[in-house]
């Protein structure tokens, strides 16, 4: 059986290129408090690859060099990371908009009782999984125990004004328990806030609906269960066009643990570097941090950007 990668390297997606870069997604490590079905990192408790104090001093350079508007955190779960709250200060200073993928339940976690009021104190913008609103559709991707946890952490957050305070946005994240596409975000964001609040008097501010990628975990299990190529088609049938020129990658890049470049989270996954060969390191970025005009490197799991109403870190691409 072919693996994952090779099946997804050699495609025919439609060529883009790069604008004005406005978000640097850092993947502070793939160490996680959980194993979810649908992780495209393969992340986990058992993971040890974290980015250590050097390479965060180096992406606080790079960030005296280009104008971003918001710094994205992710992992595995970026507050495992021991330089996750030095990070955190440090983009307080710079006045940059702050984003942690957080998985809502590492607030429950011993060690992290005042991570919470720590995201709060610094204006933090959570975007949090919470694959339904439904505890039997939760514990099947994410495990036993997540939804309660999870519920939980939420209470915690609107605590703390998150959901209520401008300055402190809570957003959702929705991802297909199957191989499919997500359904219409405005319409399940309306489900949502209406079962949350009803269940639990839980509020937040948006639902961000992510296809999900044909990438590690999630495609050996598509593999396994002879579902990948159904699943491929499915997403290359489903292409609309609209959608590359509001697609992430031409206005984002991905760092690895190691400071490694990507053209984002995906291909960062499956070890697609940028095409540009002398910006490949955050030390080559460091000299020339100008990406604009420079080909993307593509592959079959773009199409999973660009089905239906497409798909990004920031939920769909079209209402």
């Amino acid at each position: 059986m072919k693996d994952v990668r090779s099946l997804l390297i050699q495609s025919d997606f439609p060529k883009i290129t790069r604008t004005e870069l406005r978000t640097l997604q850092l993947n502070l490590g793939y160490r996680c408090n959980l194993s979810c079905v649908h992780c495209h990192v393969n992340a986990g408790p058992s993971r040890t690859e974290e980015m250590d104090s050097k390479t965060v001093d180096k992406v606080l350079d790079l960030l005296d060099l280009v104008s971003v508007q918001q710094v994205d955190l992710t992992g595995g779960a970026p507050e495992l990371n021991p330089e996750f709250r030095r990070l955190v200060r440090a983009l307080k200073t710079k006045e940059i908009n702050i984003i942690d993928r957080c998985n809502l339940t590492i607030l429950l976690e011993s060690g992290q009782e005042d991570l919470a009021g720590f995201l709060a104190s610094n204006h933090v913008e959570i975007v949090a999984s919470l694959p339904c609103y439904e505890k039997s559709n939760v514990e099947q991707q994410r495990g036993k125990g997540v939804y309660q946890a999870s519920i939980e952490g939420l209470h915690k957050l609107n605590s703390l004004g998150y959901g209520k305070n401008p300055l402190l946005r809570l957003n959702l994240v929705y991802n297909p328990i199957g191989p499919h596409l997500p359904p219409a975000q405005i319409t399940l964001e309306r489900q949502y806030k209406e079962r949350l609040f009803k269940d639990h008097g839980i509020v937040f501010n948006e639902l961000l609906t992510i296809t999900n990628m044909p990438i590690n975990r999630y495609g050996a299990i598509l593999l396994a269960k002879g579902e990948f190529y159904d699943y491929m088609s499915l997403l290359r049938n489903s292409f609309n066009n609209a959608n590359l020129d509001t697609v992430m990658c031409r206005s984002l890049i991905s760092l690895d643990w190691q400071g490694g470049v990507y053209d984002c989270d995906f291909n960062q996954m499956l070890e697609l570097p940028i095409k540009s060969t002398n910006q490949r390191t955050i030390d080559d970025l460091l000299k020339n941090p100008n990406l604009v005009g420079i080909s993307i490197a593509t592959a079959e799991h773009c199409y999973g950007c660009t089905a239906g109403q497409g798909s990004s870190c920031g939920g769909a691409l079209e209402n």
